[in-house]
């Protein structure tokens, strides 16, 4: 187990570094990136569902926001059943931006996915949910439950 722990960790500062890169060639800092990450998987979120799956606190939210506003990275636009809400969303400019940034890590991936079984793959899969669980469990316990569940995978 020690040597999956070590992989782990490996796995985790590899993807912190590749984020940070990505959110520099766009003007991001690292919780700009990841707020639009969460954005992209659950989709048109309001402010306050932003807060619960990140963990900020509402007035930091706020703020993020009026960044990614200004960076022209994603938008307000109004809740389409309730007007005194609004949701956020990526701008789709910027999505596709970030689509061809991805491409080649994406094209790596599928590379490497080829060397394993489909029982293999299956294997990884479940120890990878099992371990964002654990993750968002101890970070739940380090923030004193301001963290919500993270987005399902679209």
């Amino acid at each position: 187990m020690a040597e999956t722990l070590a992989a782990g960790r490996e796995l985790s500062t590899a993807a912190v570094m590749f984020h940070t890169a990505v959110g520099a060639l766009a003007g991001l800092s690292v919780t700009e990136t990841k707020a639009l990450e969460v954005i992209h998987r659950a989709g048109p979120l309001t402010p306050a569902d932003l807060a619960r799956h990140t963990g900020l606190a509402p007035a930091s939210v706020t703020a993020l926001l009026d960044r990614l506003e200004r960076k022209q990275v994603a938008r307000r636009v109004p809740h389409p059943t309730d007007g005194r809400r609004a949701l956020v969303e990526i701008d789709p400019g910027h999505l596709a931006r970030q689509q061809e940034v991805f491409a080649d890590l994406v094209h790596r991936l599928e590379a490497l996915g080829a060397h394993f079984d489909e029982t293999e793959l299956a294997a990884v899969v479940r120890y990878l949910r099992a371990a964002t669980a654990a993750q968002t469990e101890a970070t739940r316990r380090l923030t004193g439950d301001r963290a919500g569940e993270p987005p399902a995978a679209s």
